[in-house]
């Protein structure tokens, strides 16, 4: 019995599980499903769900760029346009019907992913602004420590995705923490 030592790469063969090109049979234009679907005041979430669900089917790669449209006359350009297509499809259905209608003639998810953040990311001072009124406004009243904790948390989080100083090695981030311990 002779042992095929040729080794395939499983960047080149669209059928190893852990290939980005791998489509599962059981994945549709309707197997991811983020609720609530993107409207215009929920992206954050909405962008954190998504990017999620992408990571977990091994897809991620599509949208932020780090997997290329090949050559058209590559034999990955059938593959990559399919998963392009099911992501173009998942994107469509995890948002309102008003979004879709302004992305649906995209050719790519990539174009998509970047077309929403540029729309949507964006910090809106008004929303910072309400969250920080919210947090300051928070009582635990009979709540359980835990509940407390819990919502107020919830609401830090929102706000930091507002306003990330994760790059920021200064005293702003010194402020930061100052304000969670208020």
């Amino acid at each position: 019995m002779d042992i095929d030592h040729t080794h395939t790469s499983s960047t080149d063969d669209p059928q190893i599980p852990s290939n980005p090109y791998y489509i599962h049979p059981n994945e549709s234009p309707s197997s991811i499903n983020v609720t609530p679907p993107l409207a215009e005041n929920n992206y954050h979430s909405w962008f954190r769900s998504f990017k999620m669900a992408l990571i977990s089917k091994n897809k991620i790669g599509f949208i932020t760029g780090t997997i290329p449209v090949p050559d058209t006359q590559s034999p990955l350009y059938q593959p990559w346009k399919h998963c392009n297509n099911l992501i173009i499809s998942w994107l469509l259905n995890s948002v309102s019907q008003s979004i879709t209608q302004s992305v649906i003639y995209f050719d790519s998810a990539t174009d998509i992913w970047n077309d929403l953040w540029e729309r949507f990311s964006q910090g809106d001072l008004l929303c910072i602004a309400e969250l920080q009124e919210e947090i300051y406004a928070v009582k635990q009243g009979p709540q359980n420590v835990t509940d407390y904790f819990t919502n107020l948390k919830t609401l830090w989080e929102e706000l930091d995705n507002y306003r990330s100083l994760s790059s920021c090695n200064c005293s702003a981030r010194t402020y930061h923490q100052q304000d969670f311990i208020i």
